[in-house]
């Protein structure tokens, strides 16, 4: 072993920074190692825990985002260079008569400060979605039997069996936090589950699928264990989501992960999809928006965080976020019109909060590192 140690203080001694005494054959070398470590500054370009990138940031490369028309529809440019698809690397081509998300994709890009920012997709929602709609659309040209599309469709029916506007609370025995409101007592959380999935449900069965049960999944009453739905239901539900175009159905899968249910997002597509539009009753008021989305989708931490408090830089965030991914749905879908429009102001609001907090930490860090 001392012959392996003479070895090593032999093969370090050339290493200036280590200092080693002069008669190296004396030297514990493992115990001399670990004492100089105890004095050795740890510089940040070889300390694998430093923050530090492993290349500079680099700043966009481009000045100004345009939408240019082509004979195919719409393109995104910066400066001179068109946005391309992540898949195929092709220039992004938005249909003609999808006006406002052209805009929207735009603004997005508008809004980034690096050149990294456009490799992330948490920078670029709206860009992946179109690009995932793309690549659906691609592979159904390609093959009548697309394994993408029926990945998509099972991985959205699995979400129905636990779907969150089914799943509703028990009756509370007591609620000795809330306390009485001017007009009466505070609705449970149970009460606002019912008064939310109701419509939902109604609506979807008598416009969309008419004539198909769907009965609550977890109603508080009996067993934990989710309830499955009747076989017929999710046939029908099942080959309605497998023939949808392929816009609206990048729209559902996004809408489905952001909000953690099926339901409520088969009913913003429908509300808003051009290609659904027959499914919609004439005459109808009231709109289910991106707001009325959102709260169907997030009952229950809204309940909790009204009783318990809001979590700050968390629970603000993940609100105006999922806005965001919803509202990045209505504008796939969507075609010309004022409502479009409305939504395409209310998705720019919300982007820009959202990226507010990530923009200010991003030139913090670039500064520190200068």
């Amino acid at each position: 072993m001392a012959g392996k140690d003479k070895t090593i203080a032999k093969r370090l001694s050339s290493f200036s920074f280590l200092n080693l005494p002069k008669d190296s054959k004396k030297v514990d070398v493992r115990s001399f190692i670990l004492s100089q470590s105890k004095h050795t500054t740890t510089s940040p370009h070889n300390d694998p825990s430093s923050s530090l990138p492993s290349r500079p940031i680099r700043r966009r490369f481009w000045k100004d985002v345009l939408v240019k028309e082509v004979p195919e529809g719409h393109q995104i440019h910066l400066d001179t260079r068109p946005v391309r698809t992540p898949s195929s690397k092709t220039p992004l081509v938005i249909p003609r008569h999808k006006p406002h998300l052209a805009t929207a994709i735009a603004l997005e890009w508008d809004l980034l400060t690096t050149a990294q920012q456009a490799s992330k997709q948490h920078f670029i929602p709206l860009t992946s979605l179109v690009g995932r709609a793309e690549q659906i659309r691609e592979a159904d040209t390609h093959s009548t039997n697309n394994k993408l599309r029926r990945e998509i469709v099972d991985m959205v029916m699995r979400y129905l069996d636990t779907d969150t506007l089914l799943c509703w609370s028990p009756e509370p025995t007591s609620t000795p936090q809330q306390e009485p409101t001017m007009g009466g007592r505070e609705p449970t959380l149970r009460e606002l589950q019912i008064e939310t999935a109701v419509p939902i449900i109604t609506y979807l069965t008598t416009h969309v699928w008419p004539g198909v049960e769907i009965h609550p999944v977890a109603d508080g009453e009996g067993s934990i264990i989710p309830a499955a739905q009747p076989d017929t239901t999710k046939h029908v539900i099942r080959g309605w989501i497998a023939a949808l175009p392929a816009y609206e159905l990048a729209g559902l899968e996004r809408a489905v992960l952001a909000g953690k249910g099926l339901l409520g997002a088969i009913r913003l597509v429908v509300e808003w999809s051009e290609h659904l539009a027959e499914l919609r009753p004439d005459g109808q008021e009231k709109r289910f928006g991106v707001e009325e989305a959102a709260t169907a989708a997030s009952l229950e931490v809204a309940w909790q965080t009204r009783m318990w408090g809001e979590v700050e830089d968390t629970h603000d965030v993940e609100k105006e976020d999922l806005r965001r991914q919803l509202g990045s749905v209505v504008l796939l879908v969507a075609g010309e019109g004022e409502e479009a429009e409305a939504q395409l102001s209310d998705v720019g609001s919300g982007w820009r909060r959202v990226k507010e907090r990530s923009v200010e930490e991003e030139l913090k860090r670039q500064q520190s590192w200068r």
